[in-house]
This record gives C-alpha cells, sequence and structure tokens, in this order.
C-alpha cells in the first residue's frame, strides 16, 4: 500500500496486553520507516491496560525509560477501513540501536519461537476462529444491540441462525469488504450462543501471519462496529449469565516438502502430533496466564461453562482443552480451545507452539485420550483464579523455556498492577475498563 497519497498514517506496535501503541506521523516521514525513524520507549509496550507506566517497572528506573528503534514488520501498511477519512498503518516491532531485536516486544517472543521450527526445517500453519459480541454500550450496563431491522433489542438467543445475522448484514458485508482491504482472510460467519453474540474464521496462514490477522482484525472489528452505531467487544464475558468469547487455535506443522508431519495416513496421527499434544498439557497450568489474561477472564474459566477448565485432550471432543479433529488425514491438526476472546494472539500462539515444540523437544508422552464429558472427570486444572494464574506463570519452567525472560518479567508487573487497580474498582464498573481495550 502507497503511503504517499495519504494526510498521515499510524506506525503501531503491539503491547504485552495485544493493545496498538504508537504514532500518527505525516506521509512524508514513509521513506524514514526503514531506517528507524520512528523511535518509541520500551516500556511503552509494558504499560498497564489503561495505557498508564507500570510504577515499580525497572524498564523506568533502571534503563532511564531508554528508547528503542521501530521498524515495520513483514505485514507492511494496511488500510483502516473504519475510520472517516483515509489512513494506514504500518505494523511496527522493537528493536536495540544494535539492529538485534528488543526481547520485551510479544512479537519477536512469537518470532524466537517459530525460529525454533524453522531450525529443523518446519513451518507452522495457524488459523484462529473468532469469538464477540456486539453490544449496546450507552447505558450504565451493557445490553444486547438493537436489531436494525426491527429497531427493537435482541432478546432471544439464536444459534445459528440465518436471521439474526441477515439483521445485521450492513455490518458483516462492510465487515468483509474491509477485511479483503486489508487482506484478512476471513472464511464463514456464524451467529453464536449468546445474545448477539458471533463468530468468525479466519483461514490458516503463516503462524506470524495468523497472528497479525488476529490483532488486525480485533482492532477492525471494533472500530467498524462504532461507525454502525454499536460496539464490539472480545470480552471473556461481557455478560455473566450467557455464552463466554473463545479463541480457538488450529495449528499444523509441515516439514520442508510440504508434509504434515501430524499426518501418518490414519485418524490417529504420528508419534509428534502425541508428543506435540502431551507438551500443550504440560504448559497448560503454567499457561493459563496467557489464556486469560484479565480479571473478566475468569468469569469465562469456570467447569460447565462450555470454556475447557480440566486438563486433557481428545479426539473430536469439544470438552476437551485439545481437541484433534476429524476429517481427511492430511489435514490432521491441533486444535487449542482454551483461550479467551481477551488475549494477546502473538503471546497465546507463541504459549501453545512453544509448548507443543518443547514436548517435542522431550519426546514426552500424553495420557490417554479422554472420552466423554471432560466436565464430568477428575482432571488436572487450569489456575483457578488470576492471581494464582499470575503465580504459575512467573514460577513455571516451560514458561521459562518457551518465552523470553524479559516478556515474563514485564508481563507480571503489568498484571501485577492491573489486579491492585481492578480490585479497587466496584464490580459493576469493570466492564468499562475491558469494552473495546481487550
Amino acid at each position: 500500500m502507497d503511503l504517499n497519497h495519504l494526510q498521515t498514517f499510524r506506525a503501531v506496535a503491539c503491547d504485552l496486553n495485544g493493545q496498538m501503541r504508537g504514532k500518527r506521523l505525516p506521509a512524508i516521514s514513509a521513506s524514514k520507516l526503514d531506517q528507524g525513524g520512528v523511535r518509541l520507549p520500551y516500556s511503552v509496550l509494558n504499560v498497564d491496560i489503561w495505557g498508564s507506566d507500570i510504577e515499580d517497572s525497572p524498564l523506568v528506573f533502571e534503563s532511564g525509560d531508554a528508547d528503542g528503534m521501530a521498524l515495520p514488520t513483514e505485514r507492511g501498511p494496511v488500510p483502516m477501513p473504519w475510520l472517516e477519512n483515509p489512513s494506514a498503518m504500518v505494523p511496527m516491532s522493537l528493536y536495540h540501536d544494535d539492529g538485534t531485536s528488543y526481547e520485551g516486544d510479544p512479537r519477536h517472543a512469537l518470532g524466537a519461537v517459530l525460529a525454533r521450527y524453522q531450525a529443523r526445517g518446519w513451518t507452522v500453519q495457524a488459523a484462529t476462529e473468532m469469538e464477540f459480541y456486539l453490544v449496546d454500550d450507552s447505558d450504565e450496563a451493557l445490553t444486547p444491540p438493537i436489531n436494525p431491522l426491527s429497531n427493537r433489542r435482541i432478546n432471544s438467543h439464536a444459534i445459528l441462525s440465518m436471521r439474526q445475522l441477515d439483521a445485521f448484514d450492513g455490518f458483516f458485508t462492510a465487515l468483509y469488504d474491509a477485511c479483503a482491504l486489508m487482506d484478512i482472510p476471513a472464511q464463514s460467519t456464524i451467529s453464536e450462543a449468546g445474545l448477539g453474540q458471533y463468530e468468525i474464521d479466519i483461514l490458516h496462514a503463516d503462524a506470524m501471519r495468523a497472528a497479525d490477522n488476529a490483532w488486525l482484525f480485533k482492532t477492525l472489528v471494533k472500530g467498524l462496529a462504532r461507525r454502525h452505531g454499536m460496539a464490539a467487544t472480545f470480552m471473556a464475558k461481557p455478560f455473566g449469565d450467557d455464552a463466554g468469547n473463545g479463541m480457538h487455535v488450529h495449528f499444523s506443522v509441515l516439514d520442508a516438502d510440504g508434509n504434515n508431519v501430524f499426518n501418518d495416513g490414519t485418524d490417529t496421527g504420528t508419534p509428534l502430533l502425541q508428543q506435540a499434544v502431551a507438551g500443550c498439557l504440560n504448559a497448560a497450568h503454567g499457561s493459563t496466564l496467557l489464556f486469560a489474561p484479565h480479571a473478566n477472564s475468569y468469569d469465562r474459566l469456570v467447569p460447565g461453562a462450555h470454556a475447557p477448565t480440566g486438563i486433557s485432550w481428545a479426539y473430536d471432543n469439544r470438552t476437551a482443552l485439545v481437541r484433534i479433529p476429524g476429517g481427511a488425514p492430511v489435514a490432521r491438526r491441533i486444535e487449542h480451545r482454551v483461550s479467551g476472546g481477551d488475549i494477546n494472539p502473538y503471546l497465546t500462539l507463541a504459549a501453545i507452539l512453544g509448548a507443543a515444540l518443547a514436548g517435542i523437544e522431550d519426546g514426552a508422552t500424553p495420557p490417554a485420550p479422554i472420552t466423554g464429558n471432560a466436565y464430568d472427570q477428575d482432571l488436572p486444572q487450569l489456575a483457578p483464579d488470576w492471581q494464582s494464574a499470575l503465580t504459575a506463570f512467573e514460577t513455571d519452567p516451560f514458561m521459562a523455556r518457551i518465552l523470553p525472560g524479559e516478556v515474563i518479567r514485564n508481563l507480571c508487573y503489568t498484571k501485577r498492577q492491573e489486579i491492585r487497580r481492578i480490585d479497587a474498582l466496584p464490580v459493576e464498573d469493570r466492564w468499562k475498563v475491558y469494552l473495546e481495550t481487550v
């Protein structure tokens, strides 16, 4: 995309909470992007969910809040179709002045995991299922949106309803058009279980591009909903008595010849598949904070609420945390089902793919796959609450194998501040913090 015809563009990087941080720049600055002309404080990727500096962060006090060099990612400029005036954003990653990657950048964390696959001659293909709600936030409590055809508020569940999809045809038509402009391969849309809840599948791609797609898609959906007189949210649990939002991740691994290393021509899959599953299960407890990063996340992550909490795997069983979908063996893949819609896509994919690779490196063996309802079985569990998840993440040896120490340290600082500040808010006001930030 040519930036020269625009008045301004945005240079943006992803912080640890998955939010966009950066600068609005005149088009003349585009020529300096590849030369390190955009500089950002390292600490900006480690602000809290409100965008505030971390009070006791060593990034500020030890380094003097130094700047890093922001450089464009391979994604390149993308349009911003939700804005009234034509503009574009350029996704960036943060580097030191000597050209080495800044380890506190979540996109680099995923890149480091993928580099380990590449060292084996492998590439990872990944896809995401993105769930979100359309909501009315014009009052002091969230409510379902107004049906544009009837001008009445949605008041009944409509799983896989074409009528409810068609009622919001203007929004979804604009969304598909915008996805095409942004090169986000949106696939099927369904009306989900919640009032005003929808799911859109994003087609599989190289894992880094899949993470980019998820990150950009969340920003697009929220921005476009506002242009249609609504809000959209990826909060894990916008309504306490309704379904939560998840982001399921599917992935497979290809060798240098393009062959799926999980495929042995049977429904069972290869030993490498079993090892990858074992790695995902072994790291699940310590990864809980990445799958459920906010206070609201734990309203979704409760037994029996269609979000797996027991650490198990199964063939074609949606109650398990890790599912091996059916279908042709050539497409054999792993589906990781626990993440909320409120996650940072780069950190989530880094945790999942890093855990799978750790299982392969260890030659790990998973327990027997479960049958029946996982919620009725005595299984090891994810961390049960936010504080427990933070402690597990900080101390788990699998996390130290998967993520850079700077990401682990900084995310813990960020989450401790978020916990303190959220605890000081009335419960009924907490949705206002998360509605469009996650």
